[in-house]
């Protein structure tokens, strides 16, 4: 059998197990997508602004069946009326014969806090959809024409309630930290193999720090730790912004990628555009081309 074809078969074994093996979403431009990861941080950050970005990924690119994920976030600063903000998330992944449909409504709590910043406590709602299609093509064996009982091949779709919850620590120093659990209620789906939502768990946190390097040139470091109790990973990135309109960047995601960060800030006024590529550095690296995203944000600023 061809190499790729033998691949690309042992890719879609992998993810009809119990539970998906990429079954949250993985951003590289994850500091722009805060709020379905901790709905806490619901526009803490953007007073009297209504935002929406979205972030699309092409993950492992060239690569038969891998995931490509898409994310639309809006949210809205409620300042002006009460000390909170709300906010709603699409969330959309494909794998292989795997789909992914999420929709959250997030709401948080700004809590000030003596020194001026700001705890935000947020709990997201929603529904979650998980469906399968599959459209195997098996050799003709000891087995029928395209049959093969290891195989799964019933079509099935299933939606059930998500419960995401939050903290996130806002500072006027630059700082931020959070933590949060996503999939919280566990969902399970009724299928033959016993599909569920596993609960999956971030730690947050970054530092923003201005004219570090030169003037007019700021430095900003993030991270993010995830975990479902079992296995845990981070990714690391370090941003540098020049005059306020322009960043680059890199990011690093142990034992899976090394990646680039291009962007520019008010493209037209309140809109800013970002661009990455990941380099894979694990076993994938020979037959996959890379990780490419695409985010792109826009912010309405209210009327007095």
């Amino acid at each position: 059998m061809d190499k790729r074809l033998l691949f690309v078969a042992t890719l879609l074994l992998c993810i009809t197990g119990t539970s998906f093996a990429q079954q949250e979403k993985l951003l590289t431009h994850f500091i722009f997508d805060k709020m379905s990861l901790n709905p806490g941080a619901t526009g803490i950050t953007t007073e009297n602004t209504v935002c929406a970005t979205s972030i699309y990924r092409n993950q492992w690119d060239r690569v038969n069946g891998a995931p490509n994920s898409a994310v639309l976030n809006v949210e809205a600063n409620l300042q002006r009326y009460f000390p909170s903000a709300a906010g709603i998330s699409f969330y959309h992944d494909a794998i292989g014969f795997y789909r992914q449909n999420n929709v959250v409504l997030n709401y948080a709590y700004h809590q000030p806090l003596s020194n001026g910043d700001l705890l935000g406590i947020g709990l997201g709602i929603g529904i979650s959809s998980m469906s399968n299609t599959p459209t195997w093509v098996t050799p003709q064996t000891q087995f029928p024409a395209g049959v093969d009982p290891i195989l799964y091949t019933t079509a099935y779709s299933q939606t059930n309630v998500d419960m995401n919850f939050g903290v996130y620590y806002h500072s006027d120093k630059n700082f931020y930290a959070g933590i949060s659990g996503v999939h919280l209620n566990a969902a399970q789906f009724d299928t033959a193999i016993g599909l569920s939502m596993s609960r999956h768990f971030y730690l947050m946190g970054g530092k923003y720090f201005e004219d570090l390097i030169a003037p007019d040139v700021d430095l900003e470091a993030n991270v993010l730790v995830r975990t479902d109790l079992v296995k845990t990973s981070a990714d690391v990135n370090v941003r540098a912004l020049y005059d306020d309109r322009f960043y680059g960047g890199l990011t690093f995601r142990a034992n899976d990628a090394v990646a680039i960060m291009l962007g520019m800030i008010d493209v037209i006024p309140n809109l800013n555009v970002g661009y990455s590529y990941d380099a894979t550095v694990n076993k994938l690296r020979t037959n996959s081309w890379g990780s490419h995203e695409l985010m792109v944000k826009y912010c309405y600023i209210l009327p007095p």
